[in-house]
């Protein structure tokens, strides 16, 4: 009796075994860990967008506000260091900006004209959270453009206005990715301020002057839109 039962345990085991090898789990393969993404480094880049904003002659009665649209292109340096999820950084861009409105509303002899035009830059620094390859930000700075004024006779007139170089302020935010192992690319707001500008009479005729001494010329509220791409010369991965 106790060999039959030490047979039919052996038996047993051979036949079962195979099935319980099959029902035990498979453990999948053991990948290799991702690389984490490095803001850290060196960057060059191009960018281009839209700009909008409001334009006042102040000194001229009764003239409104109005809009003044157009584009930016350009290009882009600058340099980040990451400190654990924390990405501070300075960059700085100059673009061809060509950005402009004009009223007819009281603008004898027939419309008042403001432009951006020319180039506008900015210096900045950055502030941002890394999320491996994303990496959302806010930044301010100093910001530069040359504003130009002039009373034309007609619509399509030759321009030939004054202009000003002038310094003042922006302040925004944005949103970058990385692309690869050395590329990213963003999605950009600014805010940018230009002081005003005084814009005497600089000669006899209509296409020479902002309508006399006492005319403070000014581009309000100046938002830009900007997506750009930049290469960054150390690899992101590490």
């Amino acid at each position: 009796m106790k060999k039959f039962l030490l047979t039919s345990a052996a038996l047993f085991a051979i036949c079962a075994g195979p099935a319980v090898a099959a029902d035990m789990p498979v453990k999948a393969p053991i990948m290799p860990p991702v690389a984490a993404w490095s803001w850290s480094g060196f960057y060059v880049g191009l960018n281009a967008g839209v700009g909008w904003g409001r334009s006042n002659w102040e000194g001229r009665p009764a003239v409104p506000d109005f809009d003044v649209t157009g584009g930016v292109i350009g290009g882009t340096l600058g340099i980040n260091w990451q400190f654990s999820t924390f990405v501070f950084g300075l960059e700085g861009d100059i673009d061809y900006a060509n950005i402009r409105g004009s009223t007819t509303t009281n603008c004898a002899p027939s419309l008042c004209e403001t432009r951006l035009d020319g180039w506008l830059g900015t210096a900045r620094a950055r502030l941002g959270v890394a999320w491996d390859t994303w990496m959302p930000y806010v930044t301010g700075g100093a910001a530069f453009g040359t504003v130009k004024a002039s009373l034309l006779p007609q619509p399509g007139a030759a321009f030939s206005g004054v202009n000003s170089t002038r310094v003042g302020w922006t302040v925004g935010g944005g949103l970058e990715h990385a692309l690869g192992t050395n590329w990213t690319a963003k999605l950009e707001y600014l805010y940018v301020a230009l002081p005003n500008f005084n814009c005497p009479s600089i000669g006899a005729g209509a296409n020479d002057t902002c309508g006399g001494t006492g005319t403070s010329i000014n581009m309000r509220n100046l938002n830009i839109v900007r997506l750009g791409v930049n290469y960054k010369f150390d690899s992101g991965r590490y």
